[in-house]
């Protein structure tokens, strides 16, 4: 496992992904940052750390036993081994938000941002971006967020964290290579977030509607149990779940 650890840069998968570029990378291959300039979330927001409080960090990972139809699969595979990371520090009340924030006590704590690598229309390898909130303790009153010691009150030290996130890793990446994808599909939904409790949704159209989380669909979509026992489908840019 190499490291390459930066005091600053605009987004470690922005980095990661050019250095893949540039030259031939070996597999597990973390690049860390102390600040991101421009840290990515999910759907083009920003991502904003204390500098030298959170980790924030990306990993080369050589993926060429799935189809493009499977990505969905590394997202299960990152959610899990942060998971267990963390149950590891005895961090309290953890669950899994689609599609893969991490909460605790139902805040959000981790998010996670993967960029696929594709050549030849065949994916070959996945960016996996994390950005942990650790030992910040100050957050925007509007953002459902928190951090591992406003939680528990204890001061981590990162970069125990990041090595048992990254030897979760290296678990449930076995798992995709085993093509034990079952296996991760049914924990990763046993640990979804208001799974089978009744919860409201907003549509893209800003409309509110009832449903139950019945897990997801190969592709990453989440299934959703409607009136009349139907059972409907929803990518990231369809539907958001309010609580």
């Amino acid at each position: 496992m190499k490291i390459i650890k930066l005091d600053a840069i605009d987004s470690t998968n922005t980095y990661l992904r050019q250095l893949s570029l540039d030259e031939k990378l070996d597999d597990f291959t973390i690049v860390t940052a102390a600040t991101q300039t421009s840290g990515k979330g999910q759907m083009g927001t920003k991502w904003i750390s204390e500098k030298g409080k959170n980790l924030t960090f990306s990993v080369f990972k050589k993926v060429s036993c799935l189809e493009n139809e499977e990505q969905f699969y590394i997202s299960m595979a990152t959610s899990l081994a942060i998971y267990n990371a963390l149950k590891h520090f005895q961090i309290p009340k953890l669950a899994i938000k689609w599609p893969n924030d991490i909460l605790s006590e139902n805040q959000k704590i981790c998010g996670i941002l993967i960029e696929n690598v594709i050549q030849n229309s065949k994916m070959t390898a996945a960016i996996i971006g994390i950005g942990l909130n650790v030992n910040q303790t100050d957050f925007d009153i509007n953002l459902n967020a928190s951090s591992l010691k406003e939680i528990t009150g204890i001061h981590f030290d990162l970069d125990e964290v990041m090595f048992h996130i990254a030897t979760q890793l290296k678990k449930y990446a076995a798992l995709i290579t085993e093509r034990f994808l079952e296996t991760l599909k049914l924990e990763y939904e046993s640990l979804l977030f208001r799974k089978d409790k009744p919860s409201t949704f907003q549509n893209i159209n800003g409309e509110f509607f009832m449903g139950f989380i019945q897990g997801v669909a190969e592709d990453g979509k989440l299934n959703v149990l409607l009136e009349d026992e139907i059972v409907a489908a929803y990518d990231l840019k369809e539907i958001k779940l309010m609580y």
